[in-house]
């Protein structure tokens, strides 16, 4: 039976025969190209893309349609206009993109402080662009909001509103503004003081 031996790689012509260290790192390069690879394909897979930005122009129009004003070089909301406390943080957009799907640009902005939003310590408000430019809030409250795959009117997701406590609020959209829907239970019993059980998301 002939046995075969592994051939090492060739050297390229500008090294010694016992300079092996080319080898190395050839296969270095070759798994970051694969690595690489991966990364894009997997990204490409689930929707990832370059984050959306605000002109400067949207960018004011958002805040001021949102109800905040410039003071100095931070966008306050009326509540938040003179509070100098250490819990406050002046509005900021957190994420720009087209949320129900009109392709038209969405921002969500969000503001901090205990003197506002309580124990919460956290504001939201949802302004939307129009087909004139101009934007429009959507609607604003207390708390972290995120999206839910129920869509209300227009495309405009239900919207969950967490805070303090097991017992989150969904809100839909009813074409003129966001409406309360229900309410979630993060575990069991966590809406135990809602009596009304039609009350409690499915």
């Amino acid at each position: 039976m002939q046995s075969y031996k592994r051939r090492a790689p060739r050297c390229p012509p500008h090294c010694l025969p016992h300079d092996l260290s080319f080898i190395e790192e050839n296969k270095h390069m070759r798994l970051t190209g694969l690595v690489v690879i991966l990364v894009s394909m997997l990204a490409s897979s689930i929707g990832f893309a370059a984050p959306e930005k605000l002109s400067l122009v949207d960018k004011n129009a958002a805040f001021k349609a949102a109800g905040y004003s410039l003071k100095g070089k931070k966008w306050r909301s009326e509540c938040g206009l003179d509070d100098d406390s250490i819990s406050y943080s002046p509005g900021i957009i957190e994420e720009v993109r087209d949320i129900n799907g009109d392709g038209l640009l969405d921002a969500i902005i969000h503001e901090g402080g205990i003197g506002c939003y309580g124990n919460t310590g956290r504001g939201f408000s949802i302004v939307s662009k129009q087909t004139d430019s101009s934007w429009k809030m959507m609607t604003k409250n207390i708390g972290f909001v995120s999206f839910l795959k129920n869509k209300g009117v227009n495309g405009w997701p239900d919207i969950k509103i967490s805070g303090p406590g097991f017992c989150d609020g969904v809100w839909q959209y009813d074409g003129s503004k966001y409406s309360y829907k229900c309410s979630k239970e993060q575990e069991p019993g966590g809406c135990s003081w809602i009596k009304d059980n039609t009350k409690i998301c499915k």
